[in-house]
């Protein structure tokens, strides 16, 4: 049975309790597995990763949403990250023996489902999207919450599915279908939040910078350090280590040590594969050299 991933973002990263409940209601949805939640207090923002086939992860779906219902309000919610809903972005992404139409068909039924059960406008973004001009997903998010009343009054960001009012506690959801996606942080030590803001244009491929990246920056107060803050949509193009060389140079063009570096949520292990054969100078190794993969049946 084809394999997909799901990767919804809810807009609450501050009430972990009220994020363990939503957590505890994913993991047991029979057929899915619940394999990495991630939150942050700064964004405000929790990740979870999930994988099934396409029935089970709609299910899944379905779930979080009786869960948001109950436990979040968006109206009252501030944070770094820009969002549109309480769950604020449900991709699909296929893994094996799946393909981007298989992702694309359980985007649209899961969509199509989310907005009769709970009324909430709901947008098709990326390969699931209906239109050019709402397949990236920034755009999509563009004037938030707190100008999404106004947007869903134009005749070209109608919903694909729902009501053209935003619902007053869970707002709207874009709900698509992308290949795999890196999120990943750098944090910067200084508090010079212009710094974090310079390098994400140098870097961020609307500004010029590398290609498959998409990048802000932002102040983390409570540690008093700066974050670039980024999501890499292609890591067969511009891989971790791309990234981080070309932050860490920038860096230093302020004066500005590299603190450290996150990943959010799970990635594939040619990722981290390319950038340590890089940065340890082993030309020609790949993943057959490694003792998991002989082992593997």
């Amino acid at each position: 049975m084809p394999l997909l991933e799901c990767v919804p973002n809810i807009s609450e990263g501050r009430d972990l309790g009220a994020v363990a409940r939503i957590a505890d209601a994913l993991s047991r949805v029979p057929g899915v597995r619940l394999l990495d939640r991630h939150s942050d207090a700064v964004h405000h923002r929790s990740v979870f990763t999930l994988v099934g086939a396409a029935d089970p992860l709609r299910a899944a779906v379905l779930a979080l949403f009786e869960g948001a219902l109950a436990e979040l309000d968006v109206s009252a919610q501030r944070g770094a990250h820009p969002r549109i809903g309480a769950v604020d972005v449900v991709p699909f992404v296929p893994l094996s023996g799946a393909t981007m139409a298989d992702a694309v068909t359980a985007a649209r039924a899961t969509g199509e489902e989310v907005a009769a059960r709970f009324g909430v406008p709901v947008f098709l973004y990326e390969a699931a999207a209906t239109a050019t001009w709402r397949r990236a997903l920034q755009d999509v998010r563009r004037g938030q919450f707190e100008g999404l009343a106004a947007k869903l009054q134009r005749p070209e960001w109608q919903p694909d599915f729902g009501p053209a009012v935003p619902h007053p506690r869970l707002g709207a959801v874009a709900i698509g279908a992308r290949g795999i996606l890196v999120a990943y942080n750098i944090n910067l030590a200084t508090t010079r939040l212009e710094v974090a803001a310079r390098i994400a244009a140098v870097v961020r491929e609307s500004s010029g910078g590398l290609p498959c990246v998409k990048a802000m920056g932002l102040a983390l107060p409570g540690r008093g350090l700066v974050q670039v803050s980024m999501n890499l949509t292609d890591i067969d193009r511009t891989s971790i280590a791309d990234v981080f060389d070309a932050v860490s140079r920038e860096a230093a063009r302020d004066g500005v040590e590299v603190l450290e570096s996150e990943v959010v949520g799970l990635l594939p292990a040619r990722a981290l594969l390319g950038a340590a054969t890089r940065f340890l100078r082993l030309p020609g190794f790949d993943a057959d050299r490694l003792l998991e993969t002989r082992l593997a049946p």
